[in-house]
Formats: structure tokens, sequence, C-alpha cells
């Protein structure tokens, strides 16, 4: 049992119990890993759809998103809006409004995307959704 005072919190710690939690943490590195590689590939052929030579982009963190924000005309200053909490749930809202408005789909998907992205995100990369990109006005100026 530990205590507050106590001097090491690893002392009551054994061998089984370190190897347990390593293998969690692992196997949950891996989860998450699998995880990011999957939506990545998403965005990869979403990338691809919309014409994108740098379709690789939807791998490296941060700049995937200046790529998105890119083909969804918006300025690049708001990945900086992106970084705040609370303030990018607003604005992952409206970049999903986009998303599924430049592919031709409804408030319905826009919906679907913000609450089961996991599917929605394969259907809008993988199904027979089209970019236009004359759908929305472009906002960068």
């Amino acid at each position: 049992m530990m205590t507050i005072l106590q001097a090491n919190p690893y002392e009551s710690m054994d061998a089984g119990n370190a190897t347990g939690a390593l293998a969690m943490g692992a196997g949950m590195m891996v989860f998450y890993l699998i995880l990011y590689l999957f939506f990545s590939f998403c965005m990869y052929k979403i990338f691809q759809k919309a014409g994108r030579e740098d379709a690789w982009a939807a791998f490296i963190p941060i700049y995937n998103y200046v790529v998105l924000l890119d083909i969804l005309k918006k300025p690049v200053w708001w990945i900086i809006l992106l970084l705040i909490p609370f303030v990018n749930i607003i604005f992952v809202i409206i970049l999903m409004h986009r998303l599924s408005t430049f592919f031709g789909k409804d408030m319905l998907m826009t919906i679907l995307l913000i609450i089961l992205p996991f599917i929605e995100l394969p259907i809008l990369a993988f199904g027979d959704a089209v970019y236009n990109p004359n759908a929305l006005p472009d906002d960068r100026k």
C-alpha cells in the first residue's frame, strides 16, 4: 500500500506488474499507430481526389492540416486556431462541413463526419464522391 509520504512509489511494484504495464503501454502504442495510419490513409485518398500532388502530406502531422486548409480554401493561419483547446472544436466542425460540401455531400454527412469519423472518412475517401473546387467561395484572402 502506498502512502503520500512514501519515498519511492514504485517500491511495491513487482516484475509482474511492471511487465503488465509495459505490455499494456506497448499495446496502446500499436493501437494508436494503427489508428493514425488508418486516418492518414483516408486523408491521403481525399487529398488525391482533390487533385493534390503532395497527397503524401496526409501522413505528416500539422502539415496535413495546412494541405487540408488549402483544399478547403481557408487561410493557413487557421492552423493556429486548430491548436487552441476548445476553439479547435468549433473550427474542426467548420472544416468538416466544408469538406462534405466540397465533395458534394449534405449536412447529414457533416454531422456523421463529426460524430462517426472512423466510418464517414473512409466513405468519403473510397466512395464515389467527387471534389468540386467551385462548391464554396475562396476564403483565403
